[in-house]
């Protein structure tokens, strides 16, 4: 029998049980792209990540599946794996190539333990979504306060401004609908202002209702609100999300440059490890 061990942690949050879990598969040698997909959809958590060594100048390189499909990135698998993998390794940065290129993960710590991670998120392309009307019917609001716009940095999310926090903790979208419209992973609803942020996170086509924090989203939502004046470059923003499926998480991401130049997209959050375990698969 093959024996592949694996961690779950729970990122963007330090209290067990919250955030959004993430399987980490420390050596993933050895098994098929077909094993990592069937494995990822056992487990069934929102990603399940796959470490492999490195092969372009990083420490390590991940590949990163939903229950349905692969992803060239995402943001909490990352940085639950930074965590996973960084801690034995005493590392202060771990660079891990992904889909979308090496990204970097700066680590803070109490003494041994990593408390704390800031990840270079690639910078995102976008372009008007042009399904919008069809959009806004399935998640059931009439308009957007901001461009409903489609944002790609490995991930591909459309973005959907609301007037309060309460109008986003009340949505209740068609799901089967959302399935439907093209070329999206996620559908991120959001309303905030300043610091500020609530967000929810629908995203059907991976295979996964409603997303507990999306680190991928997080990064181009500080885009999308810098590009539009929401905030200004260079401000922090806290994002909270996961409160409505009972998976309170707690992001923060940061935007530097300008509307012309986008120079630095940056998300961090906390991560815990909550469980160990195998899977034994015949050769």
């Amino acid at each position: 029998m093959r024996v592949f061990r694996y961690v779950v942690a729970d990122v963007f949050t330090d209290t067990p049980l919250a955030g959004n879990p993430v399987a980490v598969f420390t050596d993933a040698r050895g098994l098929s792209d077909e094993e990592m997909q069937r494995l990822a959809r056992e487990l069934n958590l929102s990603e399940s990540v796959f470490v492999l060594p490195a092969e372009a100048g990083g420490h390590a390189r991940i590949r990163i599946f939903t229950p349905g499909i692969e992803m060239q990135f995402a943001g909490h698998p990352t940085l639950g794996t930074a965590f996973v993998l960084a801690a034995p390794m005493q590392l202060i940065e771990i660079r891990l190539e992904t889909g979308a290129g090496i990204v970097p993960v700066a680590l803070e710590r109490e003494g041994p333990r990593i408390v704390f991670g800031r990840m270079a998120q690639p910078i995102p392309s976008w372009e008007p979504y042009r399904e919008e009307e069809a959009l806004l019917r399935a998640v059931g609001v009439d308009r957007s306060e901001l461009p409903v716009e489609l944002y790609d940095n490995g991930a591909r999310h459309v973005y959907v401004a609301l007037g309060s926090e309460d109008e986003v903790g009340r949505l209740r979208p068609d799901l089967g609908a959302l399935l439907e419209l093209p070329a999206v992973l996620g559908i991120s609803c959001f309303a905030g202002s300043g610091s500020r942020w609530k967000t929810r996170m629908f995203a059907p086509s991976g295979g996964v209702a409603e997303d507990p924090a999306t680190g991928s989203a997080a990064g181009p939502l500080a885009v999308h609100l810098a590009r539009h004046g929401a905030i200004g470059f260079g401000e922090e923003i806290e994002i909270f999300q996961g409160a409505e499926i009972g998976r309170p998480s707690t992001l923060y991401a940061r935007v530097d440059g300008s509307a012309d130049k986008i120079e630095r997209v940056e998300v961090g959050g906390s991560a815990v490890t909550v469980a160990h375990g195998e899977f034994r698969l015949p050769n």
